[in-house]
């Protein structure tokens, strides 16, 4: 089913962002967060998965790092309408932080009903079908029952398997994000389903315009790393105007 999340009128620029991968080692890129979200002229600012590097349940939002997040988050709230969709990194975020950030749950995939026109939000992961291994992963660790056996374990032991997790992911991460793609079919699939003809979405890394055919095309965030040299990341920006890529 797809979710529709339609602007209320007082939208006029609404702001999508994606894979931040938020760490305590990437403290450029949270700086520049905190800046975007202090300055952007947008009336909301929607998440659309892996912001955070890992998130191995909301009981750890009290943690030094993650409570500077929490905060930054629920500050930006008090100004901007921040919405969160859940990534593949960060699939595990609950009620509980969304309530302290200030927070809207973002249903995979949704519809944004603005400006006189659809665009459907993904975060991409689940159109990579190329990727067995990793949809085989993905229905296991978005059953309710594979996350709720794994947050009666303790904190700390999440901890060390979401570092376990996240450094076996990074040396296989480059191989896999370039040697595989949403696959365009399951793309125009979901767009026909929705009725829109734009999809957005990140995952990949790869910021492209994709014209998949039949008057459909596929717009890809780029990641955020400001701590890299040469730094990278952008924002998609969405008014009356269309659609504009703003680099950071």
């Amino acid at each position: 089913m797809i979710h529709r999340l339609t602007a209320p009128a007082h939208w006029q620029q609404v702001d999508l962002l994606s894979d931040l991968h938020l760490g305590p080692d990437t403290p450029g890129t949270l700086a520049r967060l905190e800046r975007h979200l202090a300055e952007t002229p947008a009336q909301a600012v929607l998440l659309l998965g892996d912001i955070f590097e890992v998130w191995v349940g909301d009981d750890a939002r009290h943690e030094p790092f993650e409570a500077g997040v929490v905060r930054l988050l629920h500050t930006a709230s008090k100004r901007l309408d921040l919405f969160f969709m859940r990534g593949n990194r960060d699939f595990l975020v609950g009620a509980e932080l969304l309530a302290d950030a200030g927070m809207t749950d973002l249903p995979d995939p949704c519809l944004l009903e603005a400006f006189g026109q659809g665009w459907l939000l993904v975060h991409g992961d689940a159109q990579c079908l190329d990727d067995t291994a990793y949809q085989a992963f993905r229905r296991q660790v978005r059953s309710p029952e594979w996350q709720a056996q794994l947050l009666t374990q303790p904190l700390a032991d999440r901890q060390a398997l979401g570092r376990q997790m996240r450094e076996a992911s990074r040396a296989a991460q480059a191989r896999q994000l370039m040697a595989t793609d949403l696959d365009a079919e399951a793309c125009r699939a979901v767009l026909r389903e929705a009725g829109a003809t734009t999809l957005i979405h990140g995952h990949t890394h790869r910021p492209a315009l994709h014209d998949l055919g039949e008057g459909l095309q596929r717009v890809v965030l780029s990641d955020w790393d400001l701590d890299a040299q040469p730094p990278r990341g952008d924002v998609i920006r969405l008014s009356a105007t269309g659609l504009q890529r703003l680099p950071l």
